[in-house]
């Protein structure tokens, strides 16, 4: 398919790993994990027996998933046409440092950790909670080995990484 060619998959990656590929597989793997995990709430902890607490969680939750799903869509146009599922930047790609990567240096992996940890609250599910911080630890390690891809590719990158921070925009 020329969409995976186009993204740098190719069959060598495939047996040796050599842009990420087996990070793809995993990112996948714990989404879609994610996406079945049933929940799991502490026993004898029902959050709506308080009305009020029920709708401040539920607006916290909102408020996360909706930034979450912002960062993810304006992240998928501003990379644009440099888009790939592939940690490993592609070989005609662009350095992005405007838009939401003003903001935060991995703006796809941020909202979906929002949107996850919305969820999370929305549910309150402990389970949830537990695979909302593998999530956060993984993408911490896919972002880093990235990171090292995009200063041996772009010479600017360690400055743009001391000015903009890689995961919470102003927090980490």
């Amino acid at each position: 398919m020329k969409i995976l060619t186009d993204w740098g998959f190719t069959r060598e990656g495939w047996r040796n790993n050599s842009r990420g590929e087996y990070l793809v597989l995993l990112q996948g793997a714990l989404l879609a994990g994610f996406a079945i995990l049933p929940v799991y709430q502490l026993p004898g902890f029902k959050i709506q027996s308080t009305q009020l607490l029920f709708y401040l969680s539920w607006t916290l939750a909102s408020i996360l998933s909706s930034i979450g799903l912002i960062f993810t869509i304006k992240a998928l146009i501003d990379l644009g046409k440099n888009l790939t599922p592939l940690p490993y930047p592609r070989e005609d790609g662009e350095l992005v440092q405007t838009g939401i990567y003003g903001m935060v240096r991995h703006p796809l992996y941020s909202g979906l950790i929002s949107v996850a940890l919305g969820w999370t609250l929305f549910q309150m599910s402990i389970s949830h909670l537990i695979a909302t911080a593998i999530l956060l630890i993984f993408f911490d390690i896919k972002s880093s080995r990235e990171e090292t891809w995009l200063s041996e590719k772009y010479p600017d990158y360690s400055e743009y990484s001391q000015r903009v921070k890689k995961l919470i925009p102003g927090i980490y």
